[in-house]
């Protein structure tokens, strides 16, 4: 009788136990901006992976359309609707003027080795840009690199000159606007869901992304001429609303920081040979691509435009920008000094 009073003690306390992690455990909602299998959702997989294996919290994953375009869940996120947001300094530029910066063309290298350093070892990424995140109420947890801009056109072109008037699509920022302004192009924001359309029907003549989502969106169906101009990285961040960020236990926080930790290495790993797969397939694919790459002559009559777009950026965001700017190019010189 006694044994068996010990046993039910014991199922009890087992009982509680469950009943206490069960109360513990929250479903958290992240959304990013890409589709199954590309970079973010790579990274948002990663994350959610590391967090179920290591706590009772599940994690739900939202994809591109799913809740809307970026505008939307920023938004979202902001409001406390969603937990974590993955979304590039392209969209959050009119938020946070100072994240532009990865739009000044020729900042970034094009080297994968040396970009995967920088954005590790950055003081401007890993300790600046937490701060101008957080006036936004915004935890940023991680900035990482996707991949080379690649530009698509309507026709083959190797110069300014022959951009001029072409209406390239950007993203809602006004320094990337500037950029195709400097590079001689007519730039055109327009939201991601009506680009294929707009190269299909000639609203647009080209637009740029990494290869790897020129490939997953087909967007080579419909403006089939690649151009690598060596002007810069697609940059993303992850973050959380901050206000659920700091009401998370010590542990909680802990298991946020490692999921995020785990999510980027696994998504560098990934990234590493991504550009050369996706251009073969779209090879593959495709008789009517064609790919120009720029000899440097050729880039120098591109980066020599370079210059307004920085005064740009620096009339648009003060002494706050100046600083930033002067801490990413420290950053750059050391991790590219022989």
């Amino acid at each position: 009788m006694k044994g068996q009073k010990l046993l039910t003690f014991a199922s009890v306390g087992a009982l509680m136990c469950g009943l206490s992690a069960a109360a513990n455990a929250a479903e958290w909602k992240y959304a990013h901006e890409e589709y199954e299998g590309d970079v973010q959702d790579v990274f948002a997989y990663a994350f959610k992976e590391y967090v179920e294996e290591n706590s009772d919290h599940t994690v739900t994953v939202y994809r591109f359309g799913e809740l809307g375009e970026s505008d939307d869940i920023m938004e979202q996120t902001q409001n406390g609707i969603l937990q974590f947001v993955n979304q590039s300094p392209g969209f959050t530029g009119s938020l946070i003027p100072e994240a532009q910066i990865f739009f000044i063309p020729y900042l970034l290298p094009t080297d994968e080795e040396t970009v995967i350093e920088f954005f590790d070892e950055s003081k401007a990424i890993n300790e600046m840009f937490p701060e101008l995140y957080a006036e936004q109420g915004l935890e940023l947890l991680s900035m990482y690199p996707e991949g080379e801009m690649v530009i698509t056109l309507d026709e083959q072109v190797s110069s300014p000159e022959e951009l001029e008037g072409k209406k390239i699509r950007t993203m809602t920022n006004p320094l990337l606007a500037e950029t195709y302004r400097a590079f001689g192009a007519t730039p055109t924001p327009l939201p991601w869901g009506e680009v294929y359309g707009g190269l299909q029907t000639g609203t647009i003549d080209g637009q740029e992304n990494p290869i790897f989502w020129i490939e997953s969106g087909e967007l080579y169906e419909v403006s089939p001429h690649l151009l690598y101009t060596g002007h810069g990285w697609f940059t993303t961040a992850m973050m959380a609303n901050q206000d659920f960020y700091e009401g998370l236990s010590d542990e909680d926080k802990e298991l946020v920081q490692d999921a995020t930790d785990a999510a980027y290495d696994h998504t560098i790993e990934h990234i590493q040979g991504l550009a050369e797969e996706s251009l073969e397939k779209i090879k593959e694919d495709s008789d009517e691509v064609t790919v120009t790459r720029l000899d440097e002559e050729q880039i120098e009559a591109f980066r020599e435009r370079a210059p307004q777009v920085e005064d740009e950026f620096l009339e648009m965001t003060g002494e706050k920008g100046e600083e930033l700017l002067e801490q990413f190019k420290a950053d750059l010189e050391a991790v590219t000094e022989d």
